[in-house]
């Protein structure tokens, strides 16, 4: 049996709806049929992401295009896929909650490339070089190739994931070990840079919202791409909407992990069981990497 998620597109003129995404993101029940090996039998749902290799050069000559709508026609008439073209680099990001149920958000800086002044949540993208000092290789960027993420499908699951911690700690300058493991909520997609994904999760953290006040006033690694830190009660993000006051304030990315964290509220349910992630790769080497 297959079940296909839901994903958050956020739209231009609506801010953030749900749509079917059944080309990226699949969820499924059932073991894959002919699968023989330990390291393909799932005991529950998992989830399968085809990524690829990118970098951010290809990233802003394509999502960020002028010509990106043409892209996107060209893509739909010659493989069937209207971002075929595009470079689609995958991010993540974390609705990241106190021990005092508050939500952390984060006020971007106005030098920031994208979203400038606006709110968001803690995020940023995995970073294939990490995959490959796990594998205890020492490679220039421009020498990743698919080739080598292929070695450790698990180094790369487990980069997606840690990826969102060190973002936590280096935005929020909250040590990784305040941190709960993450929880897989959903792929969110930025029309404001022509569906960009975005990996989801959320992240529940030991300190309350005055000690992590305290940490991110101390400055972390990434200090500069902020300057402020603001905190919602759990109630406040449930309830935001398009006519909330805020809601104007926040940037596509916090709009989409929002209403995901609405959708999946999954401090609300611990007991729901988690997908496992499966990641599958096709060759696409690039310099200044990321995934797409």
């Amino acid at each position: 049996m297959e079940v296909r998620n839901e994903c958050l597109d956020q739209t231009q003129n609506v801010g953030s709806v749900f749509r079917k995404t059944a080309s990226m993101l699949s969820q499924e029940s059932s073991t894959p049929q002919g699968s023989t090996g330990d390291d393909q039998s799932h005991r529950g749902p998992f989830l399968t992401l085809r990524l690829g290799l990118t970098c951010y050069k290809d990233y802003l000559g394509t999502n960020w295009s002028g010509r990106v709508s043409e892209l996107c026609m060209r893509g739909e008439e010659e493989f069937g896929d209207p971002l075929a073209l595009l470079a689609q680099p995958l991010g993540v990001g974390a609705v990241l909650c106190t021990a005092d149920s508050q939500v952390v958000m984060i006020r971007r800086s106005q030098r920031v490339a994208e979203a400038g002044g606006l709110l968001d949540i803690p995020g940023g993208h995995p970073e294939p070089k990490a995959v490959c000092e796990c594998l205890g290789l020492e490679v220039r960027e421009e020498q990743i190739s698919a080739v080598m993420m292929q070695q450790r499908p698990d180094a790369v699951v487990s980069e997606l994931f840690s990826s969102v911690s060190s973002e936590i700690r280096d935005e929020v300058n909250i040590p990784v070990g305040f941190l709960g493991a993450p929880v897989l909520l959903g792929v969110a997609l930025n029309n404001t840079s022509a569906g960009r994904p975005s990996v989801v999760c959320f992240h529940s953290c030991s300190l309350t919202s005055d000690e992590v006040r305290k940490l991110y006033w101390k400055g972390g690694a990434e200090a500069n791409e902020s300057t402020d830190v603001v905190f919602l009660s759990r109630m406040e993000v449930l309830q935001l909407n398009r006519s909330s006051p805020l809601w104007s304030e926040m940037c596509p990315s916090a709009k989409g992990a929002v209403l995901l964290y609405q959708a999946v509220k999954p401090d609300g349910n611990p007991t729901a069981s988690k997908p496992e992630l499966n990641s599958v790769h096709s060759p696409a080497p690039h310099t200044d990497q990321h995934w797409c």
